[in-house]
């Protein structure tokens, strides 16, 4: 590993060399097998769906593994990293699978992945950090939650952030712009509150990895992450704001992700499980559909104002947890 190598007076060396890897890697990985990808077969209810037809579709599978190398070449790996980096490879690799099927995958069936990885986390997270959390938002500090319900609502959180993240990959750029904003806040409140440090490099090779993929998702795109990119940022999302200590700042923190791709899940199990067939009758989902359809929202803003909208949230978020 690198970082073994280098003295810490050069530790800036360091991380240079981790972000020009990490995006040349994934550049240079994407450039040489975008081809070998499966091909979207477009989506028949979706706005503009038919656009995404014949592109290929599963580069998270390029820029997932690029992060994977990049963290084992970079990163002092404990037993704790080498579980979560399994973890995210796995729902990455499930959500490849579901890509290039040509019958999709059943819910069920990806639903019990993504039990499973969800349970891998938060029993993981708890076993080497405890259940001790902090309520930055509210200022409180060392609030102890029983360890069953503290893995209970790590799981949630890891499948919210799973199903959010996937949802939310409707819109060229979107998903990738929208999770990039949600690490970097996870960063900074990392650095300022001095913790997660094993963490946070591998943290920002995510980042780096993302916006060399999104180099080539910006709209009109070339290729689309699909289940393999979108469900592995969701792990890894969850796992980032475990790692703060605060991990309801979540909710604010991603934001955008949550209102774009939570409001669909909502309306689904309202009609499905509920039976309230009108429920949100008059709004598209997810939020980024009605954008598009009924405000007329071209691809690009839908992309810079839900942008906007979270860099804003964001920046509260970080001044909170700057003053906690």
């Amino acid at each position: 590993m690198l970082r073994n190598l280098i003295p810490e007076e050069f530790s800036n060396i360091y991380y240079g060399l981790l972000i020009l890897v990490s995006f040349f890697m994934t550049f240079g990985g994407i450039l040489l097998f975008r081809g070998s990808l499966p091909k979207d077969q477009g989506r028949e209810f979706a706005v503009n769906g038919q656009l995404s037809e014949g592109k290929p579709r599963g580069a998270g599978v390029i820029f997932i593994i690029t992060f994977v190398l990049s963290s084992i070449l970079f990163v002092p790996l404990d037993i704790e990293l080498i579980i979560y980096l399994t973890l995210i490879f796995i729902e990455m690799m499930s959500g490849y699978l579901d890509d290039s099927s040509k019958v999709p995958w059943g819910e069920y069936k990806k639903g019990l992945i993504d039990l499973i990885v969800a349970v891998g986390v938060s029993v993981t997270y708890y076993s080497f950090n405890g259940s001790m959390i902090n309520l930055a938002m509210l200022g409180i500090r060392g609030v102890k939650i029983p360890a069953v319900l503290f893995i209970i609502l790590g799981v949630i959180l890891v499948w919210a952030a799973i199903n959010v993240t996937n949802c939310s990959d409707g819109v060229d750029g979107l998903c990738g712009s929208l999770t990039t904003i949600s690490l970097i806040t996870a960063y900074v409140m990392l650095f300022f509150l001095g913790k997660g440090q094993s963490f946070s490099p591998i943290l920002l090779i995510m980042i780096i990895c993302v916006l060399a993929y999104i180099w080539f998702n910006a709209s009109p795109s070339r290729l689309l992450m699909g289940d393999a990119g979108s469900r592995a940022l969701g792990v890894i999302l969850a796992i980032a704001f475990l790692q703060t200590g605060s991990p309801i700042t979540f909710i604010f923190a991603a934001f955008m992700l949550i209102l774009d791709g939570g409001l669909g899940l909502i309306k689904v199990s309202a009609i499905r499980y509920l039976k309230l067939k009108g429920f949100m009758k008059n709004i598209r989902t997810p939020i980024h559909d009605q954008m598009r359809k009924v405000k007329e929202w071209s691809d690009t803003q839908v992309v810079f104002r839900f942008s906007i909208l979270q860099i804003i949230i964001s920046l509260i978020v970080v001044a909170f947890a700057l003053k906690f």
